[in-house]
């Protein structure tokens, strides 16, 4: 799942792939401004057929919250 996250990043957001880690920060450490936020959200939602609530995208600060986010509502 990080991987198709990465792919994400650097392919629809232009991230460049040295910066994307586990640990990465959305917003301090990729520089994502909150347009981009929510096109990642979107595009997360689409490719893993789960819906992200409004409520819990401030909880999600770097690529390892997401993925375990979306692993949660996988299962």
């Amino acid at each position: 799942m990080f991987e198709e996250i990465q792919t994400i990043l650097i392919e629809e957001l232009g991230v460049p792939a040295e910066l994307i880690t586990p640990d990465a920060e959305f917003v301090n450490d990729l520089k994502l401004n909150s347009l981009e936020l929510a096109d990642l959200v979107v595009m997360c939602e689409e490719r893993f057929e789960v819906e992200i609530e409004e409520q819990d995208i401030h909880s999600l600060l770097c690529i390892s919250d997401l993925v375990e986010y979306l692993e949660s509502k996988q299962e």
